[in-house]
């Protein structure tokens, strides 16, 4: 039960971090394997604002799928009694872990964005993102070999972070308003940096 819980934030941030993938990587490297970047680029918008769209488009769907990965956890949760597993899993918390996920969808997607755009082809983008896969799990393995107490410094490291808030959150523990803000400071903080 205990190794279910620990690999619950890893399946919810790898599902939020790879959400929109392949739409990125189609947008970017799949244009150019198209020859549609060119022309696109080459129109009057600027450059920034034709990939900011391909960036916001793929946070959307990013965004989709992670409500529909949490929605399937709510419907299978309502069978967890039944285990012995006690999370919560109200509409309240599905809602709170959104929030929590949303950074994390936007590095992702920008992170992904940087890295297709520089492959010459889909399958180089595709390999890059296989190695990728690898950041969400570090946090997790780390902390079921050696656990440790939340401190806030964890809530401003990507991963780490959203794994210490998933757990807090599906173990009603309480989130300080300070733990809200160095959390959501951080975390778009990086992806507006990306």
């Amino acid at each position: 039960v205990g190794q279910a819980l620990a690999f619950l934030p890893y399946l919810l941030i790898l599902s939020g971090f790879l959400g929109g993938a392949y739409l990125v990587i189609d947008a970017t490297a799949g244009a150019r394997e198209r020859q549609s970047l060119e022309p696109l680029l080459a129109t009057p918008a600027a450059r920034g604002t034709t990939m900011s769209g391909k960036i916001a488009a793929a946070f959307a769907f990013g965004l989709l799928s992670l409500v529909l990965t949490l929605l399937a956890f709510k419907i299978s949760f309502l069978f967890a009694p039944s285990l012995g597993i006690k999370l919560d899993m109200s509409m309240a918390v599905i809602a709170q872990v959104l929030v929590v996920l949303m950074p994390i969808v936007l590095i992702g997607t920008c992170l992904l964005t940087l890295i297709a755009a520089g492959a010459k082809s889909v399958k180089e983008a595709q390999s890059y993102m296989n190695i990728l896969m690898l950041l969400p799990m570090v946090p997790t393995i780390v902390l079921m070999v050696n656990p440790v107490k939340n401190q806030l410094w964890m809530l401003a490291t990507p991963f780490l972070a959203q794994n210490q808030m998933i757990l807090k959150l599906v173990r009603s523990e309480a989130v300080s308003g300070l733990e809200w803000a160095v959390y959501l400071g951080a975390g778009f903080g990086v992806g507006l940096v990306l």
